[in-house]
């Protein structure tokens, strides 16, 4: 390990210590909820949207510091909102193309844990239900529910590259190459659909739904169409990277690069991400999930690459996450949040909030370079 690498491991095990020791404050009075936001410093509760595509975050953040460090209350906790997503299972509305984000943090990670056959169930459950959304025609698997419209049949987004892991570990411990036939379907399809030619990424892509033709693709929750949603690029990035892990293609390799390179390309001095790398450099709008999962993404591809090739990505990963911990993240242990700063969409009303997947993918980030999780 070169000097450059150990100094950033220290100072990763000095971070991932502040986080695991604020962690244990905001746990102990939080130990009900489940947290999508904070205001003035304290969680809110979706525990009454139990199906909200966010709800197994904090779950999946407090496993990740119990593997790291061992706090059998945060266990406890993640294992109480892992019993609370049951309700989810048996609601066929609530059910959606986030089962991934649901139960990969949750249930697969306790079960790897601690072998728990609930868990192991679980999983299997909603990795059924994300196959069985598969759209044969167009090899994609459809995104949201209907909302009475009844024009949604044919969506895709580029979110679902997140989602697909929990295929392609159902895919492994069922022996069953079903849930990998589909992952690497609706990749495939990812990879044309949504992915430009210069590396930045569509956030919708709407398809016929009965011939499969690609029709149009949509701005969603970035600025407008054919800008770039910071946050899609990051799940474009982290997730081809995931499936190059699963599945050792390495044209999979090749998109991440190609969307980490265009990240690297349009991310100032500052390190500071905006909703939108379009938006106009006066709109103060910021998203720091984005800046974390970029992070996340740019350490995976280091991780697959030899050491001279994956320097650069691990470099500008350090960089991103030194800005969030130094400038947009609150370490006060009287407040529940992490990051600061967050967005959930260019055109929402609200901007620069916290939201609890930036707490997640920023601990798995810091806990990763300091050599507490095995991947």
């Amino acid at each position: 390990m070169d000097t450059n690498r150990l100094k950033a491991k220290e100072w990763a095990v000095s971070t991932a210590q502040r986080i695991n020791e604020k962690e244990k404050k905001v746990a102990s009075r939080n130990a009900e909820k489940i947290p999508y936001t904070a205001q003035n410093g304290v969680f809110d509760d979706k525990t009454d949207q139990i199906n909200w595509w966010t709800n197994g975050f904090w779950a999946g953040q407090l496993w990740l510091l119990y593997r790291a460090y061992g706090e059998e209350r945060f266990r406890q906790i993640a294992e109480n909102i892992e019993d609370k997503l049951d309700a989810v299972l048996m609601d066929a509305d609530g059910m959606d193309h986030d089962s991934g984000f649901k139960w990969m943090p949750t249930s697969v990670e306790n079960y790897k844990i601690s072998g728990n056959k609930r868990s192991r169930n679980r999983a299997i459950l909603a990795a059924s239900d994300l196959a069985g959304r598969i759209n044969l025609a167009g090899g994609f698997i459809r995104a949201w529910n209907d909302d009475g419209s009844g024009d949604r049949a044919g969506w895709a987004i580029i979110d679902c590259m997140m989602n697909l892991p929990l295929l392609y570990w159902a895919s492994e411990e069922t022996n069953d190459p079903r849930f990998k036939q589909i992952a690497v379907l609706h990749a495939n399809t990812a990879s044309k659909a949504f992915i430009r030619e210069n590396g930045s990424v569509a956030h919708i892509a709407v398809f016929d739904p009965q011939s499969g033709k690609l029709l149009k693709t949509l701005g969603g929750q970035g600025m407008k169409e054919g800008s770039s949603w910071t946050r899609g690029q990051s799940w474009a990035l982290y997730g081809f990277g995931l499936s190059y892990r699963y599945t050792g293609d390495k044209a999979y390799l090749d998109i991440a690069r190609k969307v980490a390179d265009y990240c690297i390309s349009r991310i100032d001095e500052s390190c500071i991400i905006p909703v939108d790398f379009d938006q106009a450099k006066n709109i103060p709008w910021e998203d720091s999930t984005a800046g974390s999962i970029i992070a996340c993404g740019l350490l995976e591809l280091d991780s697959h690459l030899p050491e001279n090739e994956g320097r650069h990505y691990f470099d500008v990963a350090l960089k991103l996450l030194k800005t969030l911990a130094e400038k947009r993240t609150n370490w006060s242990e009287d407040a529940d949040e992490f990051l600061e700063n967050c967005s959930a969409a260019y055109n929402d009303d609200k901007h620069n909030f916290p939201i609890i997947y930036g707490d997640y993918y920023f601990t798995e980030a810091v806990l990763r370079i300091a050599g507490k999780l095995d991947f």
